[in-house]
């Protein structure tokens, strides 16, 4: 890539150059495609040899590398005045434009390899080709004018009085430079962190494909069939429960440290930074990412609490932003205060910060009332009635079972009975009235094996739904629905009474509740 960006407010859009990635990716690219088709490298080099004719992984090599290549000849783009355009293909060309208007953020990512050759690889989010997979994505650019770029297509979101105080977004292969005054940081990253991590479902996540692989060619049946499994399937109760104790522990163990080792390098040196225009986020330990987020389209934030994380006092924070993955994480699993000190700072008025009491993120919740907890009970003890009347007319009916199986029965109903109980004191909502500096603000909390507290800006909802099931009418409750562009979509005050939603509506939205 050229080392100066063109004026692309004075030069008309055809007329624009067209530029190439940077000339380095040649040998970026090829080690990728290597690495993603060793299993067809195998496969060649496997019928190499049993052919005779050891030219089948030679050929299939060239292959891989000389795609690669023509990766560069046929790449290219260029920054009009009101498009970003991307050509690719070889066989099939493809033309990606993207109004620079539309563009939400702008992703930079540099792993090992990118770093040491001084890349990096830029994406634009805009919302619109998630869906279809169509991704604006440049690998790879010159790091050095990768922060430019950034600027340049970012420009929409500054105000007239924020130009040339725009802050200065540091090189993907430098650490801990200075940050202008025009920001301030909201949220960092602590190794301390690190003890959260396992109590996350990542490492199942990381572990399950691994031995699912393992067990796809073979692995289990020679373990299954090995002379250590033997002995302890001949041996004592006592041996066979130690050795199973033993290997849950051991699973515990490695699902814990591949958490931990998937926390570290993908949140390492997090900083979170707020310059009132955007929002820009800076990770990773082997492959760097730094995500810069327009605030225009910040429409509020969820505070996720797990009931392992919620019980060790901790959550994670998400970002509900419109054209934007609904899971938009900014801050990973971390101290309950932190988590608050990063959302007060978020959903505070842009250019003041948070008061002391941080009203939106602290404010407390309305209880959903009498109804709602029956409710809770009576959907989590239901299916426990039915099991236990199920065997009690199988034992009338003369089928024969041990008396043990009714603790079965009875210890599922205490578990339910907690989970109830937790369910309903994780149910609540408020509105926080518009003030002077403030938009309204809709929060919602509901959950309790995964609780979710949302925080909305009430501007952002464009439509309101108010459910009734068959069994919610019969309590005189409702679910209500808000309806938005942004995160999830839809967020729900769930089991709210009747009376209090239409109440709720007008609270938030003022003169959209019509006439009934």
């Amino acid at each position: 890539m050229n080392s100066h960006l063109p004026e692309t407010d004075l030069v008309p859009e055809t007329a624009q150059p067209w530029l190439r990635l940077d000339k380095r990716m040649l040998l970026v690219h090829p080690i990728n495609e290597v690495v993603k088709f060793i299993p067809v490298l195998i496969g060649s080099v496997l019928l190499g040899t049993n052919t005779g004719n050891h030219l089948w992984g030679l050929i299939a090599l060239a292959a891989i590398v000389g795609f690669a290549l023509t990766r560069w000849f046929t790449t290219t783009y260029r920054v009009g005045p009101t498009h970003v355009e991307l050509r690719t293909g070889l066989i099939q060309r493809k033309k990606l434009s993207v109004p620079r208007s539309r563009i939400r953020s702008v992703d930079i990512e540099a792993d090992l390899l990118h770093r040491v050759l001084g890349l990096a690889v830029l994406a634009i989010g805009t919302g619109q080709h998630a869906d279809s997979g169509e991704k604006f994505k440049l690998d790879a650019l010159d790091a050095h004018v990768v922060p430019e770029l950034r600027t340049v297509l970012l420009a929409h979101t500054a105000s007239e009085s924020a130009v040339g105080q725009q802050i200065p977004i540091e090189d993907p292969l430098r650490k801990n430079l200075p940050v202008s005054g025009s920001a301030r940081e909201i949220g960092h990253w602590r190794a301390s962190w690190v003890r959260y991590a396992p109590l996350s479902l990542t490492g199942f996540a990381i572990i399950a494909p691994i031995v699912g692989v393992a067990f796809q060619y073979g692995f289990g049946q020679i373990m299954f069939s090995s002379d250590a499994v033997l002995r302890i399937e001949d041996s004592s109760a006592v041996l066979i429960a130690v050795t199973v104790a033993l290997l849950v522990v051991a699973i515990v163990v490695i699902v814990s440290l591949a958490a931990c080792a998937r926390y570290l390098t993908t949140y390492f040196g997090l900083r979170v930074l707020d310059n009132d225009r955007t929002l820009h986020l800076r990770h990773g330990l082997f492959t760097t990412r730094q995500i810069t987020l327009d605030l225009a389209r910040f429409r509020g934030a969820t505070v996720n609490e797990p009931l392992l994380l919620r019980l060790a006092g901790a959550a994670e924070l998400e970002a509900i932003m419109t054209g934007q993955s609904p899971r938009q994480k900014i801050l990973p699993q971390a101290p309950r205060s932190a988590i608050e000190r990063t959302l007060a700072q978020l959903l505070a008025p842009r250019g003041t910060r948070p008061p002391d009491d941080a009203t939106v993120s602290t404010a407390p919740l309305i209880a959903h009332g009498p109804a709602a907890r029956r409710r809770r009970y009576t959907r989590a003890l239901s299916p426990i009635l039915l099991l236990a009347v199920a065997m009690l007319i199988s034992s009338r009916a003369g089928v024969d079972f041990s008396p043990w199986w009714w603790l079965l029965p009875a210890l599922a109903a205490s578990i339910a009975v907690a989970l109830a109980a937790d369910r309903y004191r994780g149910l609540g909502h408020t509105v926080l009235p518009a003030t002077d500096s403030s938009p309204a603000w809709l929060i919602t909390r509901s959950g309790s094996l995964h609780r979710d507290r949302d925080c909305l800006e009430a501007p952002g909802i464009i439509g309101w739904t108010v459910r009734q099931s068959f069994w919610q009418r019969r309590s005189g409750i409702a679910t209500v629905v808000a309806a938005t562009a942004a995160g999830k979509k839809r967020y729900l005050v769930v089991d709210i009474p009747l009376e209090q939603a239409w109440c709720l509506i007008e609270s938030a939205t003022p003169g959209r509740l019509g006439t009934r």
